[in-house]
């Protein structure tokens, strides 16, 4: 009668393991899932940012300096690869979009350009699929961080290698809107 007892034990702490590693692995699976929607909707944004540089080109040709520096900003967050990385990287990019729509407030011709309009909505569209990605992937990352740090959980996770994620963070500049008014 004692070992159908410590065998049913078994069985229910068994079960309880595999729920456990499962909901883990689930949750892993999600963040990298999560993880890459963002990484296509910045790369989308970062195919969006040479026509657009290119538009404002034809009408400011003068502003190289801002010009430098969204292609220099641009190619480093091409090639940030962690989170906290790529959010650093997506912040300066940020900022000196902001400084391009800045000049392209100076030349009415551009704000009536109609491919410059298509392209700042094409980008504004971008940035809010970005902010909804971002804040899914955290939500994520959350759940995954606290079932890692949670007892009884977290022997398990220590076991299998499961590790904390970084969030994708913003700075606060960052959650200004890059839209301009015109």
């Amino acid at each position: 009668m004692s070992a159908i007892i410590f065998l049913v034990i078994l069985v229910v702490i068994a079960v309880v393991l595999i729920g456990m590693y499962n909901a883990l692995v689930q949750l892993r699976v999600r963040a990298d899932s999560a993880w890459s929607d963002i990484d296509v909707q910045l790369k989308r944004r970062h195919d969006l940012i040479p026509n657009l540089v290119e538009t404002v080109k034809g009408y400011a040709a003068h502003e190289k300096g801002t010009f430098e520096n969204i292609a220099k900003f641009r190619s480093q967050a091409m090639q940030a690869s962690s989170p906290a990385d790529k959010a650093a990287a997506e912040n300066q990019l940020t900022g000196a979009l902001k400084s391009l729509f800045a000049v392209a407030e100076n030349y009415p011709e551009l704000k009536a350009s109609e491919e410059f309009t298509q392209l700042q909505g094409s980008l504004s569209q971008t940035e809010d699929t970005i902010q909804n990605s971002r804040r899914y992937y955290n939500a994520v990352v959350r759940d995954l961080n606290t079932k890692i740090q949670s007892f009884p959980t977290n022997i398990l996770a220590g076991m299998f290698g499961f590790t904390q994620r970084q969030f994708f963070e913003t700075t606060e500049a960052e959650r200004e809107p890059v839209a301009v008014k015109f």
